[in-house]
């Protein structure tokens, strides 16, 4: 059987470390509404190295649960609570998981639709660009100069 220490310190770590993750998704969505796309890449470095964490902290959990007998599923967190009926801290913690990692899950939802709305918006910029002949004039098929009526673009100022 699980020490009941273990296993709360256990959730407590996660809920904080999906904390940190709900706080990079929340940094992440300003960057996304105000434009600056330049920080996103040291973002989803973090965010991944948030995820690996929390991937180890469910597996810790699972191996709590399976040493107990349990599944490691939310069947078996309720048999968990079943045979802790007294264990309301736990109780807490848990309910406190669920709910940051549903904030998370609807942010994330969210910045993935601001990062969708944003690639439509480049491809159909880019679109425009590309159709309006702006570069057929100025460059050809080999990237090279390739001057309209002996017309050059000079940069010798």
């Amino acid at each position: 059987m699980v020490e009941k220490a273990t296993f709360l310190h256990t959730v407590e770590s996660e809920i904080a470390a999906v904390r940190s993750f709900l706080e990079l998704l929340e940094r992440e969505q300003q960057m996304l509404l105000k434009g600056q796309v330049d920080d996103l890449t040291d973002i989803a470095r973090q965010k991944n190295g948030v995820a690996a964490e929390l991937a180890v902290l469910a597996a810790k959990r699972d191996r709590l649960l399976a040493a107990s007998g349990l599944a490691s599923d939310r069947a078996g967190m309720i048999a968990w609570f079943d045979a802790h009926p007294g264990d309301s801290e736990a109780r807490v913690a848990w309910a406190s998981l669920l709910a940051v990692a549903g904030q998370a899950r609807e942010r994330n939802r969210i910045n993935g639709e601001l990062i969708q709305l944003r690639m439509q918006h480049n491809a159909q910029a880019l679109k425009t660009l590309l159709g309006s002949n702006v570069f057929a004039n100025l460059y050809g098929p080999d990237g090279q100069s390739a001057p309209e009526s002996g017309r050059r673009i000079s940069d010798s100022a």
